[in-house]
């Protein structure tokens, strides 16, 4: 037997693991790093995060991979290249984060590595009859594994993509292992670049669990930030407090087919762009309103999908356990309008069941990870979007 191979045997049998995950999404603020001890698989997963830290992106890294983001026209090379440089980078960062928390890298069983999104392509967004979804995340798992001597697991859409599923959202398998309760029903929300949610049932039942991207969370109001404000993000949300709700161009961000679309569905920057804005603007004679009433009105519109969303699976009067975890949730209007729409739900975060929610993703990852080598696929019956599959390329280090 190959000696790795009989060494990743070894590891899936040892009674508890030490699992590296990540996360990079379309915000490119910086790689979610959690250091997680999991015990068990499946329904008897036991879970604790014992490191969690968000490693920076330089600017110069920031702009390389936004050179190839969310566009239909790129420089192949670049991507090519981008391919291994976002490995290399990621190796890095974890091996710095292992030795500041005094491990060494041979401690570690393995790491489970999201990747870099850089297009996300459902049918939805496509609509070209002959073709699959697709989705494609890059930061190759083998450079992963041979920088950092660790067994890595990486490229986990790709097999939600082959089973018939849209490659996201993948919170709801982590999810239901997780943050599942028998006799509460709960919504685990995650507002991100996208905003998704997962529906836990208090059955405990996987076939009834119901999980899809909703729209926009803060990807318009960073983008805009960046190219307005200079600044990465909208601090505190002060500058959509300084202005105001533009109802025209709120009806126009409003006025997309996505919206339309049964659920579940998948979405990306690749629609909720600037773009986007400007033909929204454009279409609402909305060009010369300020930049803060832009900022506040793009605000609105990301609580208004998020919130209209719940309403449509748990009717206008929704009573449920929100369990928010994501950037957004830092973003004081947005989480004040959810509540005032949804004045119905308990709005919580997932530190309420003892998982940083800002590590929740990275988390989930390490989660998917361990279910492909020592677990087994969850049943959801036959929930559309939602194949029973086990996810992620192996790749060892020799």
């Amino acid at each position: 037997m190959n000696p790795q191979i009989e060494k990743l045997y070894t590891k899936t049998k040892k009674v508890e693991r030490l699992i590296v995950g990540l996360m990079s999404g379309t915000s490119m603020d910086g790689l979610d790093i959690a250091l997680c001890k999991v015990k068990g698989s499946g329904a008897n997963t036991d879970i604790e995060v014992l490191e969690f830290k968000t490693s920076d992106y330089t600017t110069d890294f920031r702009t390389k991979v936004k050179a190839i983001f969310s566009k239909k026209e790129v420089d192949l090379q670049l991507v090519c290249l981008m391919n291994e440089h976002v490995a290399n980078i990621h190796a890095t960062l974890i091996n710095d984060a292992l030795n500041e928390w005094g491990y060494k890298n041979e401690d570690i069983d393995f790491i489970a590595s999201h990747g870099q999104t850089i297009f996300h392509a459902p049918k939805s967004l496509h609509k070209m009859d002959e073709y699959p979804n697709g989705t494609l995340q890059i930061g190759d798992g083998d450079h992963i594994a041979v920088k950092t001597g660790i067994i890595t697991l990486s490229d986990f859409r790709q097999k939600h993509l082959a089973a018939g599923g849209e490659g996201a959202p993948l919170a709801v398998y982590g999810d239901f292992l997780i943050f599942s309760k028998e006799g509460e029903d709960r919504v685990m929300l995650n507002i991100g670049g996208i905003a998704n949610f997962t529906y836990l049932p208090g059955t405990l039942k996987a076939s009834e669990i119901f999980s899809t991207d909703v729209g926009p969370g803060n990807t318009l109001m960073d983008q805009y930030m960046q190219q307005h404000f200079n600044q990465f993000y909208d601090k505190n949300a002060a500058v959509a407090l300084s202005g105001a709700l533009n109802p025209e161009l709120l009806s126009a961000l409003l006025n997309c087919d996505f919206f339309k679309v049964g659920f579940p569905k998948t979405t990306g920057p690749e629609l909720f762009n600037l773009d986007y804005l400007l033909e929204a603007q454009k279409k609402s004679s909305t060009e010369t309103i300020s930049k803060e009433n832009v900022m506040a009105t793009l605000c609105h519109f990301s609580a208004e999908t998020i919130s209209n969303a719940i309403k449509k699976c748990f009717g206008e009067n929704a009573s449920a356990y929100i369990f928010m975890s994501g950037g957004g949730m830092h973003n004081p209007l947005l989480v004040s309008l959810l509540k005032a729409k949804l004045p119905n739900s308990t709005f919580i975060t997932t530190s309420n069941l003892n998982i940083n929610p800002d590590a929740k993703e990275a988390v989930l990852f390490a989660v998917l990870a361990n279910e492909t080598l020592c677990g087994s696929p969850i049943n959801f019956g036959e929930r559309k979007g939602v194949p029973s599959v086990c996810m992620g390329k192996i790749s060892l280090p020799e």
